[in-house]
């Protein structure tokens, strides 16, 4: 299973097509959309979310609600298209020369002076391109709205076999919120969750909002950590007998391939580190019922690339975002001279949204390793073979130590 998304941030849409979904998946627009709406929110958000209204439209691969086993397209149109016809002219090379001699209209300019942290200057320098929109335009996180609704799919599929994902924020800045309850499960996680930040700690939400009122007064952004969590995920997804196949390395590379990640951690993480090994790993123990059980669960779920049974849980650091509104000092590639960096629209903070997207991409990686192990072209196939799987598991652990 795989998906391709195209469309530039101020472009006529953004279009995704998945490949490999089985038929007879039930499709909820309802619920795309709503995982659509979750990511426009959060506080700090910038004018953006109050122009987009995102809604999916399906152009092919479902019939009366469910999957045909034809690939699934999707298309996400941008509103703000109307107000840059001009800048972003898909064929008119007339609007562009004009646009490149119209310096008072920012929004139809050449962009010359990249912006430190973003893609501007390594994108430049890779495709020789003059006017660094060319690059921008693809590299903004409007491209996580498709990704969103591809993960929000996968989300669809995983929820079918009993596996949940939610995603929450665990700091905006230096204000952390309190650790979420080990017992705590996904409903619990979604119940809980605030409207401002979806953290799980009411009081620090209000820090929050103070700490990025302050960063907006200054010109500044924050950036932030959020988690994710995944229940019901079987034993046996991923491998260890290769290394693109471990699928710890599959699921922290979905994450560092959103926008503005820079650190990523499963389990304990990087804490594991300053541990010794009597503290850092999970003993293996017979619970109260007599079921194979764990003591805890500081490898968040995943052992040699493999999980193995437990509640994955993920981390993700997020650097403030780079585009200032007292912009940092660059040099203006047309003239050579120092200059301050462009200035687009932008948001003061977005790990909300990031948390949100974050959710997504776990979820499609979770789908495609179910998929790899219990492979089939329609719902009902997949369904009895993960039945049959999970009868030999039964049979291997003892017909009386695992819940069927």
């Amino acid at each position: 299973m795989r998906f391709l998304t195209a469309g530039e941030s101020h472009g006529p849409a953004l279009t995704g097509i998945i490949e490999g979904l089985p038929a007879g998946l039930v499709i909820n627009k309802k619920y795309i959309n709503q995982q659509l709406a979750r990511r426009q929110g959060g506080y700090g958000r910038g004018k953006r979310m109050s122009i987009e209204k995102d809604s999916i439209n399906f152009l092919s691969g479902v019939r009366f609600a469910k999957t045909t086993g034809s690939p699934l397209a999707m298309l996400l149109e941008n509103k703000d298209w109307s107000n840059w016809e001009d800048t972003m002219s898909l064929f008119n090379k007339d609007e562009e020369e004009k646009g490149a001699m119209k310096e008072n209209r920012r929004d139809i300019r050449y962009i010359t002076a990249p912006r430190p942290g973003h893609a501007d200057l390594p994108g430049g320098l890779k495709y020789l391109h003059r006017d660094l929109r060319n690059v921008l335009e693809r590299a903004s996180a409007r491209e996580t709205a498709m990704r969103v609704a591809v993960g929000a799919v996968a989300s669809l599929f995983l929820e079918y076999f009993g596996i949940k994902v939610a995603s929450f924020v665990n700091a905006i800045g230096s204000i952390k919120a309190a650790p979420v309850p080990p017992e705590w499960n996904s409903e619990q996680i979604i119940g809980a969750r605030g409207s401002l930040f979806y953290s799980l700690d009411q009081e620090a939400e209000t820090l929050m909002v103070e700490h990025i009122d302050y960063a907006k007064a200054e010109g500044s952004s924050l950036g932030g950590i959020f988690e994710v969590h995944a229940e019901g995920v079987p034993a046996g997804l991923g491998s260890h007998v290769h290394w693109d196949r471990r699928l710890d390395g599959r699921l922290t590379g979905a994450l560092m391939s959103i926008p503005g990640i820079k650190g990523v951690e499963i389990g304990l993480g990087f804490e594991a580190a300053a541990r010794q090994g009597s503290e850092a790993h999970d003993e293996i123990v017979l619970d109260e019922k007599g079921q194979i059980s764990r003591a805890n669960n500081r490898a968040g779920g995943l052992e040699g690339g493999i999980t193995n049974g437990q509640t994955l849980v993920l981390r993700a650091a997020m650097k403030p975002i780079p585009t200032l509104r007292k912009p940092l000092a660059s040099v203006d590639l047309a003239t050579r001279s120092t200059c301050s960096a462009s200035v687009e629209r932008s948001d003061i903070c977005a790990v909300p949204a990031a948390s949100v997207v974050g959710e997504a991409v776990i979820s499609w990686e979770l789908a495609r390793a179910f998929l790899d192990k219990f492979s089939g072209d329609s719902m009902e196939e997949i369904r009895e073979k993960y039945h049959n799987y999970q009868l030999m598991v039964k049979k291997y652990l003892g017909e009386d130590h695992v819940k069927n």
